[in-house]
């Protein structure tokens, strides 16, 4: 990195693709900042790469329908650079707590070649990238979508565990102590925080 001559920016720091719009510009991250920000940035006219390090889309037969419909929407990825992972998107919030990327349009940016896909960086010479596979190119700026940590454990100790997630035991892992409660924190995702907020609700209008 020390040897680049462009722009390097931290997705936090990322406003809008306005100011690269006649650039070349690498997103490195393929998570939902990742997406959203080359997504972004094609829109504003930038020539846009992003890195796909891992398996990219959106337990058992839910998994496997999941998989087979966004096979379905989607077709085959792989000859764009992304391949589809082995487990489905449900295995992997448990196991992982990774989250499926919500498609907002740009996986069509990547099949009419707006965006491109490339893997895992090997090194950086001056402006030029070279990737895993052995090819290279110059860009003016790159994005880093990368290095994310949940911070909220380390001042709410009390409530919740290292790794970020509640320390009640399920089915009452929203419900915390002195009126502090947490929903959607027990990986079980959009309807996991939904059960929970409602269970918060109910609690709160007993105390009313």
């Amino acid at each position: 990195m020390d040897t680049f001559t462009g722009e390097v920016i931290h997705s936090t720091g990322y406003k809008n693709g306005k100011a690269y719009g006649d650039k070349s510009v690498l997103v490195v991250g393929s998570g939902n900042s990742g997406m959203g920000i080359a997504l972004d940035l094609a829109n504003y006219g930038a020539k846009t790469s992003i890195v796909v390090r891992s398996p990219y889309i959106p337990y058992g037969v839910v998994d496997s329908i999941m998989l087979w419909l966004s096979k379905l929407v989607y077709g085959d990825l792989s000859k764009y650079g992304i391949n589809r992972p082995k487990e489905g998107p449900f295995f992997m919030k448990v196991a992982y707590g990774k989250y499926p990327v919500l498609d907002t349009g740009t996986c069509k940016k990547i099949k009419s070649g707006e965006i491109q896909v490339l893997p895992a960086i090997e090194s950086i010479r001056g402006n030029v990238v070279i990737f895993e596979n052995g090819t290279s190119h110059p860009f003016d700026a790159i994005v880093f979508c990368t290095g994310f940590k949940r911070s909220t454990n380390t001042w709410l100790k009390y409530l919740l565990n290292d790794d970020g997630l509640a320390k009640p035991n399920f089915p009452n892992r929203w419900k915390g102590k002195n009126g502090l409660f947490c929903a959607g924190l027990s990986r079980r995702g959009l309807y996991g925080a939904s059960s929970d907020a409602q269970n918060i609700a109910n609690e709160i209008k007993s105390l009313l």
